[in-house]
């Protein structure tokens, strides 16, 4: 991706607890060197490295997060 003065920036949204949202299309290098490519307008890279898709975030934060809560609830119940 080429960066040039008259490219507009790249607005990436940070959530607490969720994926970044970048406005694509991108590109992600990954670790190995790897490149992947997007040409959605909107992607969600994984912040918690449990997705099935990683980089793309799959949603599975969300168990984590529910189980998490729950896991809770169940020791304020039992006065733990």
């Amino acid at each position: 991706m080429p960066n040039s003065p008259s490219d507009t920036p790249r607005r990436i949204t940070v959530q607490r607890r969720g994926p970044l949202l970048v406005e694509g299309p991108v590109e992600v290098e990954l670790e190995d060197g790897t490149t992947v490519r997007s040409d959605r307008f909107r992607v969600a890279l994984c912040t918690c490295r449990r997705s099935r898709r990683y980089p793309w975030c799959d949603t599975s934060h969300r168990d984590r997060s529910r189980n998490q809560q729950g896991g809770q609830e169940q020791k304020d119940r039992e006065g733990k």
